[in-house]
């Protein structure tokens, strides 16, 4: 989803689309939560929500049916794909692998091959999943999310002035684009 508007923004608008680090539930254990524990927390309607959204934007969606993992691992590997400018080939199909694959994103076997098909070199694979070479630039870039108000994802920060959280639809996204322009203008 957050791919599909980040790409809408970016067609329909010239944005320059920035993914950023945001550890959003750093208390998950390594291994992840049972997805029903998602539920009880947020709410079947809350869930199909999201999944409408998906289905309006033409997407698939279809998360491991039993597991919501730990994202932190993906996370550190991500600032190893920046660090090889790969970043985007990498978030692109570490959301697939999520979302429409239903793999498990924290199992450090999976995050291995999307790094192999992305072609984020082995050795820094490794520093990133065993030696957690980048776990300072994931809290650094999370904490500064905190700072900025962000607590969900995926948000968008809007020419600096708006702050867009959550599945939203483009219509909403709109409205930030516009109102950040009026700020803008008025300065």
């Amino acid at each position: 989803m957050a791919t599909e508007r980040a790409a809408w923004l970016e067609r329909r608008f010239g944005a320059d689309v920035t993914w950023l680090a945001f550890d959003l539930h750093p208390e998950y254990p390594p291994e992840g939560i049972p997805r029903q524990q998602l539920l009880d927390r947020y709410g079947a309607d809350r869930i199909d929500s999201v999944s409408g959204l998906f289905e309006d934007a033409g997407l698939v969606y279809r998360p491991n049916p039993d597991v919501v993992p730990n994202s932190r691992l993906a996370l550190e590997l991500a600032e190893a794909a920046r660090e090889q400018g790969v970043h985007a080939a990498y978030h692109r199909a570490t959301m697939n692998a999520y979302w429409e694959q239903s793999r498990d994103i924290g199992d450090p076997d999976e995050l291995r091959a999307i790094a192999a098909q992305v072609g984020i070199e082995p050795a820094r694979v490794e520093a990133a999943l065993v030696d957690r070479a980048n776990g300072e630039a994931v809290d650094a870039s999370t904490a500064m999310a905190h700072q900025a108000g962000i607590n969900a994802v995926p948000a968008f920060v809007v020419d600096r002035r708006v702050l867009v959280l959550g599945a939203q639809p483009h219509e909403a996204l709109e409205a930030a684009i516009e109102q950040a322009a009026s700020i803008a203008a008025a300065e």
